[in-house]
């Protein structure tokens, strides 16, 4: 399996065909409407004192993930991926 079949799998949004600028800005904003979702949810359950820790670092990969689908449906955008 090469690099970009593994991309494809694990950020399957990001390489959606967008046509225009408008389908990379909706595409962005679902992301990030997806991230702060999860900030919410994750910041309720960090106040709870055993798990807050674990949640802390789930919050931590969800945030990167988030960001790194942003830059993959980017460069998928500008034809950088092939």
């Amino acid at each position: 399996m090469n690099a970009l079949a593994l991309l494809k799998t694990v950020f399957p949004f990001s390489f959606v065909e967008k046509k225009d600028v408008a389908a990379l800005v909706i595409n962005v904003l679902i992301y990030l409407v997806v991230g702060i979702v999860a900030g919410v949810l994750i910041g309720v359950l960090a106040k709870i004192p055993i798990v807050g820790v674990i949640v802390g670092i789930v919050g931590g990969l969800v945030d990167l993930y988030v960001l790194a689908g942003i830059v993959i449906s980017c460069l998928d955008y500008f034809k950088i991926l092939k």
